[in-house]
């Protein structure tokens, strides 16, 4: 009669208890694997969008072009201050030109310079997003691989679980002989 009940509660064609129990409570391993499986998907549609494409020849080369201008102006303000200092007279010649040069002008290779780094900004940062998204990618299967070697480990829970095997369990756990304690045993 006790396993006509326990049959009945937990055997053939489902589990009574843990059907009943999901009905007021969310199955926490399922709900949990639809999380993973939801966070799966958008990270591996965050990737395919922003998926790094093959640049070409000529987008190398023009992205090396534009690495060139700030370099340029960073040392040719440099070069002004030793033109300064080395030959005064040349120096103030030239910026006497440059007083001559209209606001509007000023204005206008200031947009220009403006635009041209706020775009190289803009790209770079675009780039930086694509590899934001490309290493969120892969976090699931470093998180898996972790969780994998950390259940490698001796004092895992579960390390020296011999499975299925009923002959191995069952030498695992008949005590066997202790001579110190046979020694001492003898000795009392």
């Amino acid at each position: 009669m006790v396993i006509d009940i326990l049959r009945a509660l937990f055997g053939a064609g489902g589990n009574v208890v843990r059907e009943t129990a999901e009905v007021f409570r969310v199955n926490a391993e399922a709900a949990d694997q639809r999380r993973v499986e939801t966070q799966r998907a958008a990270l591996d549609q965050m990737a395919a969008e922003f998926g790094a494409a093959g640049r070409s020849t000529f987008d190398r080369i023009i992205d090396g072009l534009n690495r060139i201008p700030r370099p340029t102006m960073a040392l040719g303000t440099l070069a002004l201050f030793i033109a300064a200092m080395v030959d005064p007279l040349w120096f103030g010649e030239r910026m006497a030109g440059l007083a001559l040069v209209p606001d509007p002008l000023w204005w206008l290779l200031g947009a220009i310079v403006s635009f041209y780094f706020g775009a190289r900004y803009q790209v770079k940062g675009q780039e930086f997003q694509r590899s934001i998204a490309a290493t969120l990618a892969r976090a699931p299967q470093v998180v898996e691989s972790v969780a994998q070697l950390r259940a490698l480990r001796a004092d895992s829970p579960g390390a020296a679980d011999p499975g299925p095997d009923a002959d191995t369990a069952l030498r695992v756990l008949t005590p066997s002989g202790n001579p110190a304690l046979e020694e001492w045993r003898a000795k009392a």
